[in-house]
């Protein structure tokens, strides 16, 4: 990881001088990562698209402006989280997703790998956008908690705290299933 980051460094700054090709290379890198986190903000497939592609236009245009290049992961999460929440505030959904029931999997016998994935995505829908969100960063994206607070633009201390409120309410909803694993 450690190279692909001074990779992805010298990438950077030869998009800011420019480069397309460079720029290409870092979308090819990232925009996977990015669709995957705006899925699951805004859980609809078509929107995630438009949205990472919106992300990435504005990630280029503003490249230059990006001081720091060991920055760069925080920084265009930053602007995805940015971009996910105003089409979230200016989109009226027609099927209020917070007050949806979702059925887990029978808890009976073993489950099948796409039973515990199904089992998860329901017990993560039940959760605040703001748990949810930090969940995803720090558990589907791997970021430190200082970068979580940047790009959730919000204090460390709260970062934390959605984060283990979020996942004692997972360990809750998944115990039955079978599904946490213990931390002793």
């Amino acid at each position: 990881m450690i190279f692909r980051e001074v990779e992805d460094r010298d990438l950077i700054l030869k998009a800011q001088r420019g480069d397309v090709d460079a720029y290409n290379l870092l979308v090819s890198r990232w925009e996977k990562r990015i669709f995957n986190y705006l899925l699951r903000l805004v859980r609809n497939r078509e929107d995630a698209m438009d949205l990472c592609q919106d992300v990435l236009l504005k990630v280029y245009q503003n490249l230059r402006k990006l001081e720091d290049p060991a920055r760069f992961a925080p920084w265009m999460y930053r602007i995805a989280h940015n971009e996910a929440y105003s089409m979230l505030r200016r989109k009226k959904p027609e099927d209020d997703l917070e007050s949806a029931q979702f059925d887990m999997p029978s808890m009976g016998g073993h489950m099948l790998p796409v039973e515990t994935a199904l089992a998860v995505d329901a017990a993560l829908q039940r959760l605040t956008e703001e748990q949810r969100e930090a969940v995803v960063l720090k558990i589907y994206q791997g970021f430190k908690f200082e970068e979580m607070s940047e790009i959730l633009g919000c204090p460390l201390s709260t970062v934390k705290s959605r984060l283990y409120t979020a996942l004692d309410l997972l360990k809750d909803t998944l115990a039955p299933a079978g599904i946490t694993r213990s931390t002793s």
